[in-house]
């Protein structure tokens, strides 16, 4: 429980350049705060404790803003920036190195049994406002960019951005965790670069085309 408390700390003096002491982060971050609840209530959720847990994260959701049910499956170094209005879902199953900012949601998109949360890879990086929805998979190093609404899965290594999200490979895959989620590629506006440059192609064939035509007359 201490060496995990250690390491969640550690984890916000790394990425929150904001944060000036060990102290400050342990008693001013309201995602740290949901995190240790959120590890407290899934102890108990995990032996059946079903009451006790839910208690507990709904005493983390009225102090911090951010609610992450029990039930769900989170890995070592989770980062929360800020955090307000977050929610997470029963089946949702985070990897490590993780970092969402406030105002995403891991929700489910109905009313079905089982697994109806999204599992989320190593190393992602989720940007404000971002819905992931459904059980689908977004894969290790892979960013959501801000108010990106996902619907399907997100391969390894890839951006998704816009509503309904598409999804653009990187020309290099992340060896470090990247906190950048707003300086984005737009895969919808490469397409139309393709388009309009297919597009010029095709009308300069066109005119010689049509000159050798006339002449030819």
């Amino acid at each position: 429980m201490f060496k995990t408390l250690k390491e969640d700390i550690a984890v916000v003096m790394e990425r929150d350049p904001a944060v000036k002491s060990k102290l400050e982060a342990l008693l001013c971050y309201p995602g740290l705060h949901a995190i240790i609840m959120y590890r407290i209530s899934h102890f108990f959720y995990k032996r059946k404790m079903f009451l006790i847990a839910r208690l507990i994260s709904h005493l983390a959701r009225f102090l911090t803003g951010i609610e992450i049910h029990p039930g769900a499956v989170i890995g070592r170094r989770f980062f929360i920036d800020h955090g307000m209005g977050i929610v997470i879902g029963e089946t949702t199953e985070i990897g490590d190195d993780v970092t969402l900012y406030q105002g995403v949601t891991l929700g489910g998109t109905g009313k079905e049994k089982g697994k109806r949360h999204p599992t989320i890879r190593n190393n992602v990086t989720i940007g404000s406002g971002a819905k992931v929805l459904g059980p689908i998979t977004v894969g290790t190093n892979a960013k959501i960019g801000a108010g990106a609404v996902v619907l399907r899965c997100v391969p390894a290594s890839t951006t998704a951005v816009g509503v309904p999200a598409h999804t653009a490979r990187k020309t290099n895959e992340v060896k470090k965790i990247d906190l950048d989620h707003t300086d984005l590629p737009d895969p919808i506006a490469i397409k139309i670069n393709e388009l309009e440059k297919r597009i010029k192609t095709l009308e300069e064939s066109l005119s010689v085309f049509t000159e050798g035509f006339k002449e030819s007359c």
